[in-house]
């Protein structure tokens, strides 16, 4: 993969993140029910948003694959899956530890936090279908199943709407924030968005080379045969 674009992206992602920690934590006033805890939940939104953004990637580049048969396809697939996993993770982290301080409990099987953890489960699920199942059928499945598992993303997204009981951060039903806020969710957004972008990159470039290593083994074997 050309690197070419990897320093410049992550020059990008750096200031990003140090822009954001200032918006959070010196721009945006302490809210005065939570205090300082509050400023978890732009971490929490930020990592939210992005593994909804990997969880589509991994549908779009699963429908690809199904379609068309390339690598290329199902690499990018199983990259977008292991960072969308990861901030999955971070927002089940952080999610009980902004609870914990609305709800004086550390989780609750609210509709948004249960489905949450579905969608976590799920794609799990899609990484261990790609460790386990056999190179020929590997990629298929993989696809199928991410295919499948991105319909528990929309759920979450809606499961406010539907079932209620979870703070609403923006909307004409709970939304609403002062500027200063906004922006540092903004902010915070944007900066997890070049992180993602970032780390997208160099799982590829990773998987790449670990694809390289395969063929040279193989060819390798081949001779010595």
């Amino acid at each position: 993969m050309n690197d070419k674009w990897d320093r410049p992206l992550a020059g990008i992602t750096l200031i990003l993140m140090l822009v954001a920690i200032y918006a959070i934590f010196i721009y945006a006033p302490v809210e005065k029910t939570l205090l300082e805890v509050q400023k978890i939940f732009y971490v929490h939104v930020g990592t939210a948003w992005n593994a909804f953004l990997a969880f589509f990637v991994v549908f779009v580049a699963s429908v690809a694959y199904l379609r068309t048969r390339e690598a290329r396809w199902d690499r990018l697939g199983s990259a977008s899956a292991e960072i969308g996993v990861m901030f999955t993770t971070l927002v089940l982290i952080t999610g009980p530890i902004w609870a914990r301080s609305s709800w004086n409990m550390w989780w609750t099987w609210e509709p948004r936090l249960t489905t949450t953890l579905i969608l976590w489960f799920i794609y799990v699920a899609y990484l261990l279908i790609r460790a386990t199942a056999g190179d020929e059928r590997r990629g298929i499945l993989a696809a199928v199943f991410g295919i499948i598992g991105f319909v528990d993303v929309p759920i979450v997204y809606l499961s406010v709407q539907w079932w209620g009981s979870h703070p609403i951060v923006l909307g004409s039903s709970g939304g609403g924030l002062p500027a200063s806020m906004l922006t540092a969710l903004i902010l915070s957004v944007l900066a997890f968005t070049a992180l993602y972008l970032y780390l997208l990159r160099k799982n590829l470039g990773i998987q790449a080379v670990e694809e390289e290593l395969k063929q040279l083994k193989e060819e390798l074997r081949q001779e010595y045969d």
